[in-house]
């Protein structure tokens, strides 16, 4: 992996605690009074599971409960592109979380001809959109943001672009840089950024290489995106809509409050952000399709939960099991409607690249 000189990241592989929903991203459940009516249903995912709030940062296995293989469709990607869409744009492509895997990536850009071998692009007016989550967990944060700043430019430059959205990691980061130990109100006790940070893998190689550029440009990214009928956005939450009604109006108001440089109000961005599963249960196609209404597009295009939790086929927490997952590709759920493409490189399953559309 790419290193700064004499800098020796620590490196860890992901397991199912890593992935679970934790304290500080949950919404509680009311408690029900004895003979009054049935409370409304949470909207699924952002909830507690059960009757008990989960102590510090590590809920108990019930809050993520597996989906089967089952209840999913896993798509196989192709390597070659596919022709450029009817009015004379370029192919659409989209990458899943990436946390510092550089060399993972570089790999995946190259097997669908986006970058040469020396890194640069090479994929004329083709489109490209990282779904976010760049840095933590794995070895070269940093260099995986430099790397998309830099590809931005040179597509630009040859009639196409890359492009990135905001992941819960970015405003971890940003949070961990700006207010390092400052307490802020995390709804299950006291909490900094920087202990989370830390907690959900930080990098102490990548804080020392942040630059002002990095943050500026992590600052000013998008939340929502949509792109020829996908609604890209890298939380599998319905959380977006707590920021607005429109696309414009959720990446404003995002840009807003990192702009005002409130702990608190950040901090509460950062839980929201957090949430996942929002589409995988029973009612989980409607909260896809709310999104949609609200938002526009035919599918939902998301990061942020790894496909191989969702296959049932993570190690223990521990990491006994060594054998990793088998990932082919981007998981189709809730009804066709949804797109999971975080292949879980963390826990040694696969960074994906994938064409839109999906044919499945």
């Amino acid at each position: 992996m790419t290193q700064g000189a004499g800098q020796e990241p620590v490196v860890r592989t992901a397991t199912l605690r890593d992935f679970r929903v934790p304290p500080y991203a949950q919404t509680p459940v009311p408690p029900q009074a004895q003979g009054a009516p049935p409370s409304p249903v949470p909207h699924p995912g952002n909830a507690v599971v059960g009757d008990e709030q989960p102590e510090g940062y590590t809920p108990t296995e019930r809050d993520l409960p597996v989906i089967r293989r089952g209840d999913t469709v896993q798509v196989q990607t192709v390597a070659e592109p596919r022709p450029a869409s009817d009015d004379g744009r370029g192919p659409l492509f989209v990458v899943g979380d990436v946390h510092g895997y550089l060399d993972e990536l570089l790999a995946a850009l190259g097997e669908q001809g986006l970058i040469d071998a020396d890194g640069n692009w090479a994929a004329g007016n083709a489109r490209l959109w990282f779904l976010g989550d760049f840095t933590d967990r794995g070895p070269d944060g940093i260099g995986v943001i430099d790397l998309v700043m830099r590809l931005s430019a040179e597509a630009a430059a040859a009639g196409g672009y890359c492009k990135a959205l905001m992941g819960n990691h970015e405003l971890l980061l940003i949070g961990a840089k700006r207010f390092a130990d400052t307490p802020v109100n995390s709804g299950a006790g006291t909490a900094t950024f920087q202990a989370a940070w830390l907690l959900n893998g930080g990098q102490k190689t990548d804080m020392e290489r942040l630059q002002d550029v990095h943050l500026q440009w992590m600052s000013r990214l998008d939340a929502v995106v949509e792109e020829d009928g996908h609604l890209l956005m890298h939380s599998d939450t319905t959380a977006y809509l707590d920021y607005g009604s429109t696309i414009e109006d959720v990446n404003d108001t995002i840009t807003a409050i990192l702009t005002r440089n409130d702990a608190d109000e950040c901090w509460d961005l950062f839980r929201k952000l957090t949430k996942r599963f929002a589409f995988r249960d029973e009612g989980g196609s409607q909260a896809v399709r709310e999104l949609l209404t609200t938002y526009g597009g035919q599918r939902v295009v998301h990061g942020h939960s790894p496909i191989p939790y969702l296959l049932g086929e993570v190690g223990t927490e521990e990491g006994e099991d060594s054998s990793g997952p088998v990932i082919n590709g981007p998981h189709v759920y809730a009804d066709g409607l949804a797109i999971a493409m975080d292949g879980g490189v963390t826990m040694a399953g696969k960074l994906l690249v994938v064409q839109l559309p999906l044919h499945d």
